[in-house]
């Protein structure tokens, strides 16, 4: 739960998010997934409201990494044409 929240908000702080794994995300997404359908199996309300946190918090990671590599990368190639 927490362990993505400390770069959600320093990737957020910075605007960064190029020292990011997206694979490492992916991961976290995939692992909070896995840990929902087992909550639900197992009736577990506090396993699950954690790891949908979770989840939450690897979904935005993602939609910033998306976009602040986009703009870094804009910005590292001014030149570069689309």
């Amino acid at each position: 739960l927490i362990g993505l929240l400390p770069q959600a908000y320093k990737a957020f702080k910075t605007k960064s998010t190029h020292d990011l794994s997206m694979i490492m995300i992916i991961n976290y997404l995939c692992c909070s997934l896995a840990w929902i359908i087992y909550s639900i199996n197992i009736n577990s309300m506090f396993v699950l409201a954690s790891n949908i946190v979770g989840l939450l918090t690897s979904i935005v990671l993602i939609g910033q990494k998306q976009l602040y590599d986009k703009k870094q990368n804009g910005i590292s190639h001014p030149n570069q044409s689309s």
